[in-house]
């Protein structure tokens, strides 16, 4: 594989050198990273190297191991039950496929996980390295760590921090929705949320901090709904009930939502009120799934990292394989927003005046 290897190596530097039209010294000196070319050769070189996968398989590096197992909740095994968990596990065996390493599966609760299960499954000779997908249970943890087999977590965390992991920033990303409300002008924001998990208590935790950020106050009573799912059904109820109780003179301005399907069902309530989207309030999510348009309303929303996260999992694990001793950690991936029509700026001058300069209007 060794030979194969550097003959692979040698093909693409003749082929990106034909391309390029630059000699072979010349793309291998930028490749290896040395300083004696031109900035013009270097990204000519970048350029046509990266469009081959060459970069990628250079930051990479080699795989040194044959065999890993997964260990998820079951729904994160079907398409149908958990479309972001189904996606995460998509990724990591995209980012295996060219190690030719063998990724085997197993179903195991996020909490009260069975131990034996985990322990048997982890002794078997084949296992080299274990990936968690969303496995909270820190006795699983703890007998990842005494286990000694590589372990990379992927949107858990292990509490002691021994174990290393990638996951959204859920805190950051609540945060950033949040304050993009803010600088479009609205002050009464209400935040609709399933807490189910501790990775949704952080969003909370991070939408509370763009309020203090704005000098506003978070009353738990005022601005916060709690579902007990993801559900467009449940949402649509509860939205129905807190708008049948709430004078309009009280609506808010916006509904900022933990999840595209609850965007559905509070949208539906909406329209149900007789009230649009955006034009009498707002509604914006924050997301994996990504839904284009709900009820026919393009979503504006925060895309929460999905498909790259068993990616980076693949190459934290590598460079633990690489650099045991190096230092433990957790990689936060960033959100990104999606600006489509489903949140309206207030201007000021209507129905609204300013009261500060940063961007906030009062009622």
């Amino acid at each position: 594989m060794g030979a194969d290897h550097k003959m692979s190596k040698k093909l693409k530097i003749t082929e990106i050198a034909a391309e390029t039209g630059l000699s072979i010294s010349t793309v291998s000196r930028v490749l290896a990273g040395k300083s004696n070319t031109s900035e013009q050769a270097r990204q000519r070189v970048l350029n046509c190297a990266g469009q081959k996968g060459v970069l990628a398989g250079m930051a990479a590096g080699r795989m040194l191991l044959n065999s890993l197992v997964v260990f998820a909740p079951q729904r994160a095994f079907d398409e149908r039950s958990d479309v972001f968990y189904y996606r995460v596990t998509q990724g990591l065996s995209q980012a295996l496929s060219p190690h030719e390493v063998r990724l085997r599966y197993c179903a195991l609760e996020e909490n009260d996980s069975d131990a034996n299960l985990f322990l048997s499954k982890m002794n078997e000779v084949e296992t080299e390295a274990a990936i968690l997908l969303g496995i909270d249970d820190p006795h699983i943890h703890d007998l990842a760590v005494d286990l000694g087999k590589p372990c990379v977590l992927i949107n858990c965390r292990d509490r002691k921090m021994r174990l290393p992991g990638v996951a959204p920033d859920h805190q950051l990303i609540g945060d950033f929705a949040a304050s993009y409300l803010f600088e479009q002008g609205h002050k009464s924001v209400v935040t609709f949320l399933c807490l189910r998990r501790y990775t949704m208590e952080l969003r909370l935790a991070g939408i509370r901090d763009a309020w203090d950020a704005n000098n506003l106050h978070f009353d738990d009573a005022r601005h916060l709904i709690t579902a007990q799912s993801f559900s467009a059904k449940e949402s649509e109820k509860l939205i129905s009930e807190f708008l049948e109780k709430t004078p309009r003179h009280q609506l808010p301005t916006a509904f900022l939502v933990g999840g595209d399907f609850m965007a559905a069902g509070a949208v539906s309530a909406l329209q149900n009120a007789g009230l649009r989207v955006p034009h009498d309030i707002s509604v914006m999510s924050i997301d994996g799934f990504n839904l284009a348009a709900i009820h026919d309303v393009p979503l504006t929303s925060v895309h929460v990292p999905r498909d790259q996260l068993g990616e980076e999992a693949v190459h934290i694990l590598q460079q633990r394989l690489i650099r045991p001793d190096a230092p433990i950690g957790n990689l936060l991936l960033n959100g990104t927003l999606a600006v489509r029509d489903s949140v309206r700026r207030i201007r000021p001058n209507k129905s609204h005046t300013a009261v500060s300069s940063v961007g906030l209007y009062d009622e």
